[in-house]
């Protein structure tokens, strides 16, 4: 079964090379992974060029510049694979991530997998063992629609999937949230408890680690309803 890695890049390149190394030492031949690169001036760009020149599986792509959620849309309208794996710039995959996870979705029938994540700070200390514990992640639309489980960095799902839910609507607020509540309609998810990737948190990550205020937690989640109820 052949993967498709899906990674958005904007000012990655503290992290970038550790975390491509762990996504490469796993891959096969026949894998892919796509790179969609915001314009970025720190050599995130130079460094996945380099990296696109060694190995014929990294595929490099200049991104849209127009935030996160268009630039993983970018990069998933670019993937073949059979599953398609969703990645950060930053994290560190466990040597046994690609494995276990198409193992899940074998034996689980399911569209979509969610794993379990170590989470580490900037320097790679352990802050939390596991996401879903601090979370509370289960399966369930209506939980997840309140309290969101699905972080695309421990998600793979499957190219049928992929084709549903893109393009993404235009006001949901991430993209992660809206392919995990697709697939949650089709109760198509199985929960992974197993930990397979360290998850990095620092004060540059892409998506805010604050809660919002109230007022905006609850015009995000209408955004969403509203998107679902479309796709359906």
């Amino acid at each position: 079964m052949r993967i498709s890695v899906a990674m958005a890049v904007y000012q990655g390149s503290r992290y970038l090379h550790e975390q491509m190394d762990s996504i490469l030492m796993q891959c096969l031949p026949d894998d892919q992974i796509v790179c969609s690169c915001d314009p970025s001036t720190d050599g995130s760009w130079e460094l996945l060029q380099a990296y696109a020149r060694q190995d014929a599986r990294v595929q490099l792509y200049q991104g849209p510049g127009q935030g996160v959620v268009a630039n993983f849309e970018h990069a998933l309208q670019q993937c073949v694979g059979d599953v398609i794996f969703l990645s950060d710039q930053d994290d560190r995959w466990r040597q046994d991530k690609r494995e276990k996870v198409l193992q899940v979705m074998q034996q689980t029938g399911a569209s979509l997998v969610l794993h379990d994540a170590q989470i580490i700070d900037q320097d790679g200390h352990v802050i939390e063992e596991s996401y879903f514990t601090m979370r509370g992640s289960r399966p369930g639309y209506w939980k997840n629609l309140w309290k969101n489980s699905y972080i695309g960095c421990c998600m793979a799902f499957t190219q049928s999937l992929c084709q549903a839910v893109l393009p993404f609507p235009a006001a949901i607020p991430m993209h992660d949230q809206y392919i995990g509540l697709r697939a949650e309609q089709k109760h198509a998810v199985a929960f992974c408890p197993q930990t397979l990737i360290q998850y990095r948190r620092h004060a540059d990550n892409a998506t805010d680690q604050k809660h919002a205020d109230l007022q905006t937690m609850l015009r995000w989640r209408w955004q969403m309803m509203c998107a679902l109820r479309r796709g359906r």
